[in-house]
């Protein structure tokens, strides 16, 4: 009997595939045509390509359906025969890969959109796109489904959701990390690792963008983050033009030596990407194959996660507070606010919770007379990109809660789950399918139990019917619920003895909504920090409370020093030496209303698109000028943003989101700016290159240049130099911007400049894009070379300075 994927990956190093599409070219597919297509026209050249990495000795190939999907298959006419052209490339596959004992990998790429709130395309649209493909992977037999190049967490989380959905087969998510070591979106290896491995995935993998040298750090933090199989496919370093031709100059040799490190490091699947040939794929083979993989088993605790950043709740390790401030409960103007269908208090809230302390942040929408599941979506797509803090699913509504974790980009927490039945058969299959963690509450149908020893009873059921849906235990917080002491004296006693046989029992973390045993009691606060340093001694590990209390996060930092949670004090050091030992004041410190010049540029800072149009008409009505508004905040708040993107500070979410704040602000201030004397940097013609149909990261350079004063003529993608030509001559443009993310159509671009130079234009040629580089810029001859829509604004400005 064969072993299946799951099992041979974990017994053996396996060798995968590379390149497809440059084989394919050089077959004779034309520039810029569908690849996938060939699995019906020409099929005996895909599995001729198969059968040459077969030979040389992969374990793995991959069908020729990274873009088979519907949406990428629309742009050739061929939308209506996904299931058609992924049937016919995992027969090629299969039928290829049998007199070989080789395994056959289902390949799905990206789908080129974003997913809301960066684009307009929602979690059920992209379930829908993935969920077609991986049918027709399945049905055709194949050994399990990569997900590969993927650069938005948001958008994986979809695509694994889908395949679990279309049928029991094992999947791969493979990840595309720039040099920074993040994905474009932002995701960092362990945040990746986090999101995925409660999703079901077989293995976590890093393929395409960069070389193996610029990986080394990547498949570190990678297998360090995780048990997971781990596969690394890099291309062959990064592409040059050499004579008209795209050429990566790694060498099998090199590739080798690199799959050695990586397999020491804890890979256990290794092959290539974009370069990588059945010779590189040979020399792998032959290093890697006598090797064994590396066992890992490193404990984790429960581990949540926003897109970029994740936070770890562990037994021993330093307690975290969960901001309180998002609930509705006993704030009228919150819930004033959630009623209007507006988010400015939320995010106002969020940034100033997160900036006090608080590693999550407690979500609630409950208002009577509205649309919870509505109200939700806004407060999450607010808060997801404006802050890193992971975030905490509270509702007892079941609807509510699956639309959070649906368009949630990252792991969150539910609040919560409890001892009840109906409970535990609706919140449970929520927390498996999207892949939550849990906060799990000591009642039941009998209501809250008084002693500890029964609250640890429901722990314990709660803990085994969790196990039994296949939710880890780590990811089950235990609430053990503290009553109002001046009712219940008795209660806060058994709260604490029932944390600690919590964690001494069933070894689980717990937490508590502290500022619920000072109800009805005069000077709450002294209260609270009381009841919460006894709960932290007590081995409490997270609580839910209001972080912008000094007196509250003080009692955190403290205690974890004094209960050894915090080794040698380290954090509470650093903590004081940052705030230069000036003791906290015991209630915040009135602001003096903010200007509205301030109010604009802190609104453009945090992308709140949503509101800036009132803001402006607030200015306006004031008395402020449309330039003013320009010159003082909105320009300025955009510069800052770039700069913040520059230094690491911002991810790709927050430049576009600022972005398309600012695009809202000059629709609003057209027609003032109309009346007067415009100013126009420059005019720029944009395109993604023929063949190329790929566009995000040229719409992004669209809204950026816009923003910066250019006119901006965007032709879209797949674009034929003639029709770049002719729009730069009618426009009279300054600038030709192009940008490709593919290396076999990067060669239009030296056509373009070519042929800007023959017909002397008055016009500077500047690219980019995810395969071309500096060097490839400088042998074509562009006049400007950017690698990310920041410094293509930079860079526009100096070609028209």
């Amino acid at each position: 009997m064969e072993l299946s994927f799951r099992e041979r990956v974990k017994k053996e190093i396996l060798v995968i595939d590379g390149a497809m599409g440059t084989l394919l070219q050089q077959r004779g597919l034309p520039p810029g045509w569908c690849p996938e297509e060939w699995n019906l026209s020409r099929p005996e050249s895909v599995q001729e390509v198969h059968k040459l990495y077969l030979e040389a000795g992969a374990d793995i190939i991959t069908t020729n359906t990274f873009g088979a999907i519907q949406l990428k298959l629309a742009d050739y006419g061929l939308g209506h025969r996904v299931r058609e052209i992924n049937l016919a490339a995992a027969n090629l596959a299969k039928e290829a890969a049998r007199p070989y004992g080789a395994m056959v990998a289902g390949s799905v790429g990206p789908l080129g959109k974003f997913l809301q709130p960066l684009g307009t395309m929602t979690f059920d649209e992209a379930y829908g796109q993935f969920f077609e493909q991986c049918r027709a992977l399945v049905e055709a037999g194949v050994d399990f489904i990569l997900f590969e190049t993927f650069g938005d967490i948001g958008e994986m989380r979809a695509a694994l959701i889908a395949a679990a959905d279309a049928g029991d087969v094992p999947v791969v998510a493979s990840f595309t990390f720039d040099e920074t070591g993040r994905t474009f979106t932002g995701t960092d290896p362990e945040t990746a690792a986090v999101v995925v491995e409660r999703l079901g995935v077989s293995a976590i993998g890093v393929n395409c963008s960069v070389g193996p040298r610029e990986l080394v750090q990547v498949v570190q933090k990678l297998t360090q983050s995780t048990n997971l199989p781990v596969l690394v496919s890099p291309n062959a370093g990064m592409p040059e033009m050499v004579e008209g031709r795209t050429v990566f100059r790694e060498t099998p040799a090199a590739m080798a030596d690199y799959a050695v490190r990586f397999v020491e490091y804890g890979a256990s699947v290794l092959g290539g990407c974009c370069g990588t040939t059945p010779e590189h794929i040979k020399a792998i083979h032959q290093s890697v194959k006598g090797l064994q993989p590396r066992v890992r088993s490193r404990q984790f605790g429960l581990r949540v996660a926003s897109r970029v950043k994740t936070v770890s709740i562990a037994p021993r390790g330093i307690p975290v507070a969960i901001g309180e401030r998002l609930n509705p409960t006993g704030k009228k103007a919150l819930q004033a606010e959630i009623k209007e269908g507006k988010t400015e208090i939320t995010r106002r809230d969020a940034l100033a919770q997160v900036e006090a302390g608080a590693a999550i942040l407690d979500i609630n929408v409950g208002v009577g007379g509205v649309d919870q599941v509505a109200a939700m979506e806004r407060a999450i797509h607010a808060v997801q990109v404006l802050v890193d803090a992971p975030l905490c699913i509270d509702s007892t509504d079941p609807r509510v809660i699956e639309q959070a974790l649906k368009i949630y980009h990252g792991k969150a927490i539910i609040n919560s789950v409890n001892g009840e039945e109906k409970s535990l058969q609706t919140i449970l299959p929520l927390a498996k399918r999207y892949g939550a963690a849990l906060i799990g509450l000591t009642l039941d149908e009998r209501g809250i139990p008084p002693t500890a020893e029964e609250r640890l009873a429901v722990a314990r059921k709660l803990t085994e019917r969790a196990e039994a849906m296949g939710i880890p235990r780590q990811d089950l917080m235990i609430d053990c619920l503290v009553l109002t002491v001046s009712a219940q004296p008795e209660g806060v006693p058994e709260t604490l003895r029932a944390i600690t046989l919590v964690k001494k029992e069933l070894g689980l973390t717990t937490s508590l909504g502290v500022s619920n045993v000072s109800f009805g009691l005069p000077n709450r606060g002294l209260i609270n920090a009381a009841f919460f340093a006894m709960a932290l001694a007590a081995g409490l590990d997270a609580a839910i409370l209001n972080p912008q209390e000094p007196r509250m996060m003080e009692t955190l930092r403290a205690s974890a020093v004094l209960t050894g949670r915090d080794i040698r004090a380290e954090q509470y050091i650093a903590r004081e030496q940052q705030a230069g030992g000036v003791q906290a004041p015991a209630k915040p410190v009135e602001q003096a209303a903010a200007t509205p010049l301030e109010i604009l540029y802190q609104a453009v800072l945090s992308g709140d698109k949503d509101n800036i149009v009132s803001y402006i008409e607030t200015a306006l009505a004031e008395g402020l000028s449309p330039m003013e508004l320009l010159d003082k905040a909105l320009i300025p708040g955009i510069e800052e943003v770039g700069r913040r993107y520059g230094a690491g500070l911002y991810f790709l979410p927050q430049l576009m989101m600022a972005g398309e704040t600012m695009t809202r602000s000059f629709e609003r201030l057209r027609p003032e700016l109309a009346r007067g004397p415009a100013k126009k940097v420059g005019t720029v013609v944009l395109a993604t290159v023929k063949g190329d149909i790929h566009d995000i990261g040229k719409n992004i350079v669209s809204v950026m240049l816009a923003n910066h004063g250019f006119e901006v003529i965007d032709l879209g993608k797949n674009v034929d130099n003639e029709e770049i030509i002719k729009a730069a001559m009618e426009h009279r443009a300054q600038i030709i911007g192009l940008s490709a993310l593919m290396t076999t159509t990067m060669v239009h671009m030296a056509d373009l400049i070519n042929r800007v130079k023959e017909q002397g234009l008055n016009c500077k040629v500047m690219v980019g894009g995810a395969a071309v580089t500096a060097q490839y810029a400088r042998e074509i001859g562009a006049d400007g070379y950017a690698v990310d829509a920041v410094e293509a604004v930079s860079v526009a400005k100096s070609l028209v300075s």
